[in-house]
């Protein structure tokens, strides 16, 4: 891939990467000038001064009275200009352009939004196990228990995904499949007995629920870190029947079980089949506090995610619409976003191979910048369009619905992007903030306006931080 060309020597041995050459005309095998010559060929063609010839000369360890008496010449410097006459020059290709380190399929990305998405039917199929009365929080019943489910796992598999993750980018994968191994079935148990935790009487179907749910993003978790993406969109390919009108109604519980264990089934399958032996010698072991901040970030977006869906709750008045429109949107939406945070990676080192100042640099990146996160909200202005017309009894997109949608929508995108730069922390303490704000605008019964306020600030804030450091250019370097 280099692009270089053999050169003389026998075939997968290394050598200088020179435009092919005419050898010299056979001389007579007693002229030790030529075979000089001959010897230090691709040297002395790449010279482009003879002094850099003398210097080869003398570094070989040949003295003046040596040289005197061998070739004829009184120093190094005379022998030099000879040489540097008897060969023609020809000087190195140049190199081939860096590998890009942020090249992304967009194919591969789309897969990922629609792996994120189709989870989503999972709560249209089991809308009768989550059927009941309101409760004290005028939530439908089922709600409280999914929340306390989704949430810890979020935080739990965020943080694990980013430990796995980090072992990977050490060229250990052992010990990435090692902490999915331990992590995952961890991570289902601590989520499902928050969930049990949060049932009231009668929740016991929503319950079963949120644990299996528990259990998929704990599966869902390893085999998007190990690359599993295909394989994970055919086990949830079952649940697109479920919007088959006329289905009779014991389908839908059935569907929601050939899928989850068919996504568990593929987990366990694949770490079983990774090795998890001894990783390379002397890798540092990454440190179990880094991951906690993206665990954070996992915790506030979802939280703000989850306001999104709880809009469609109260408007659709069941906790089967958990993942309504809005919240739909929000998940396809990912798949270009991660394309879109790859291309902005990617044109912002190109910028600075190309740029000659910071100011230009600075220039270019906010450019860039402005139009991926552009598109990234007219992305997902049309998912949510679409979501509504297509979405059962949903009602009209307001503006104020779609202003607050698209806020948290580049809360995210900002956060995802300060995280490829390592700066989680800011950005977990934003989201953060936001959620908590959120929450308690919600228990205060405050007007529907305030989530515009709060996802204002938080994505205005988090703009700040991203200004910041991606107008730095030391910040781009691989």
């Amino acid at each position: 891939m280099s692009g270089s060309l053999w050169v003389g020597g026998d075939e997968g041995q290394d050598t200088l990467p020179f435009i092919p050459r005419q050898r010299l005309p056979r001389l007579p095998e007693d002229d030790p000038l030529a075979e000089l010559a001959l010897r230090l060929e691709d040297l002395i063609a790449a010279a482009v001064h003879p002094d850099e010839i003398a210097a080869i000369i003398e570094s070989d360890g040949m003295s003046d009275a040596q040289i005197r008496a061998v070739y004829g010449h009184p120093d190094s410097f005379s022998l030099a200009e000879e040489l540097y006459g008897r060969v023609e020059r020809r000087y190195p290709e140049p190199p081939a352009p860096p590998a890009e380190p942020w090249h992304a399929h967009l194919g591969s990305c789309l897969l990922r939004g629609l792996v994120f998405a189709l989870p989503g039917l999972a709560y249209v199929l089991g809308a009768p196990l989550l059927s009941g009365p309101r409760t004290a929080l005028g939530l439908p019943a089922g709600t409280i228990p999914l929340l306390a489910g989704a949430v810890t796992g979020w935080v739990w598999n965020q943080s694990l995904s980013h430990r796995a993750h980090s072992w990977l980018s050490l060229a250990d994968r052992p010990a990435a499949v090692r902490a999915l191994r331990l992590g995952a079935p961890l991570g289902a148990a601590l989520s499902s007995l928050a969930a049990l935790a949060a049932t009231g009487p009668g929740e016991l179907p929503a319950a079963a629920f949120a644990a299996g749910q528990c259990c998929y993003l704990a599966a869902a978790t390893a085999l998007l870190v190990l690359g599993r993406e295909r394989p994970l969109f055919w086990a949830l390919l079952p649940l697109t029947l479920g919007v088959v009108p006329g289905l009779p109604s014991f389908v839908g519980p059935v569907l929601l079980v050939v899928s989850l264990t068919a996504a568990v089934t593929l987990a366990v399958l694949t770490l079983r089949g990774e090795a998890a032996g001894p990783g390379p010698r002397g890798a540092v072991s990454p440190r179990i506090a880094a991951s906690v901040p993206y665990g954070l970030f996992g915790l506030g977006a979802g939280v703000l995610v989850l306001y999104a869906a709880l809009g469609d709750i109260f408007r659709h008045g069941s906790a089967g619409t958990v993942a309504g429109p809005s919240a739909v949107a929000l998940t396809l939406s990912m798949g270009p976003a991660e394309w879109l945070l790859h291309r902005f990676r990617a044109e912002s080192l190109a910028g600075l191979r190309t740029t000659s100042s910071a100011r230009g640099f600075r220039g270019s990146v906010a450019a860039t910048v402005t139009v991926c996160i552009g598109a990234y909200l007219l992305i997902l202005a049309g998912l949510a369009e679409a979501g509504t017309r297509l979405w059962p009894d949903a009602p009209a997109l307001s503006g104020l619905r779609l202003a607050t949608l698209l806020l948290i929508g580049a809360v995210l995108w900002t956060g995802l992007l300060l995280q490829s730069f390592g700066a989680a922390p800011g950005a977990a303490l934003v989201c953060c903030t936001a959620a908590v704000a959120q929450t308690l605008a919600l228990l205060l019964g405050a007007p529907p306006p305030t989530g515009l306020v709060v996802s204002g600030t938080a994505a205005a804030l988090l703009a700040m931080l991203v200004c910041v450091l991606v107008g730095r250019a030391t910040a781009h370097r691989p």
